[in-house]
């Protein structure tokens, strides 16, 4: 077999094994066989091309004497001999497109098993990182943990209560804090963000790492996160004022329906817990 032969046999074994890796992986995967597999689709390519290469350099060594610059007459005619026999051997060169079909089927089969990983990436996120159960279905009640519904006068004067969206008292992402503020001082508030009776809305995630936001300091009007203590201003938007959170609590806007109950008119104006890469978008 010469040479060109062994540099497509590698190639070919090389976009078999690739092939291989690639349908394992689908199957759900075993970790010793895509290891081989991926060992023979490497190695297939790097011999294919050591063989290919060595088959293609000169292997004798040359020493050119010096010699006049003028041409002889003689030297002319091997010239001449010597380009067309270089157009002769590009000629017959034309037949190792077999090896070059080859190594782009290696390659390319190569190419294509490496992007199977991908999908170990597991599903793309969607919206589901900007959007909360709050928004599937509007205007929805804020319910207690055990499904009741809520009235303004359910919260007295600077006291606080944890709420969900009814039907969703499990999403992880919609833990909310109904906070009944002091009517003596002034309320700043997100524009388009619902106040009823001085009751006000904020996500219960810290935007630093989304620990729950529970304690809160009613004389001072502070929330405070006990993980990192983020604290943040219930009176101006809850604005951090302290600890290493950088946004304020998303607001919740609020309405009363027909029957007096607290409900939700919107999701959250901004996205709930941490930050992360896309969320300006």
């Amino acid at each position: 077999m010469n040479a060109d032969r062994r540099a497509s046999a590698c190639f070919l074994i090389s976009a078999i094994a690739a092939v291989a890796l690639g349908v394992v992986y689908a199957r759900g995967g075993q970790a010793q066989a895509e290891g081989l597999l991926l060992a023979v689709t490497s190695g297939g390519i790097g011999a294919g091309i050591v063989v290919w290469a060595k088959a293609s350099t000169p292997h004798d060594e040359v020493t050119e004497a010096r010699h006049p610059l003028a041409s002889s007459e003689a030297e002319v005619a091997a010239f001449t001999e010597a380009l067309a026999a270089g157009e002769r051997a590009l000629v017959e060169g034309k037949g190792r497109r077999g090896v070059l079909l080859s190594a782009g089927a290696a390659l390319t089969a190569f190419g294509a098993a490496l992007l199977f990983p991908i999908r170990s990436l597991g599903p793309r996120p969607g919206r589901d990182l900007k959007e909360t159960p709050y928004g599937d279905s509007l205007p929805v009640r804020v319910v207690t943990e055990d499904g009741r519904p809520v009235r303004v006068d359910d919260l007295p004067v600077d006291s606080l209560l944890t709420v969900w969206p009814e039907g969703h008292v499990d999403a992880a992402d919609a833990p909310t804090l109904l906070i009944r503020t002091r009517p003596d001082r002034d309320l700043r508030v997100e524009d388009g963000a619902g106040v009823v009776d001085g009751v006000v809305a904020y996500s219960k995630l810290c935007t630093h790492m989304g620990c729950p936001v529970g304690l809160y300091q009613a004389e001072e009007g502070l929330l405070l996160c006990p993980c990192h203590q983020s604290t943040f201003d219930v009176y101006d938007a809850a604005n951090p004022v302290f600890g290493p959170a950088a946004r304020p609590l998303p607001q919740l806007p609020l309405a009363t329906d027909d029957d007096g109950y607290l409900v939700a008119t919107a999701d959250f104006m901004e996205p709930v817990g941490p930050g992360f890469w896309d969320r300006g978008r």
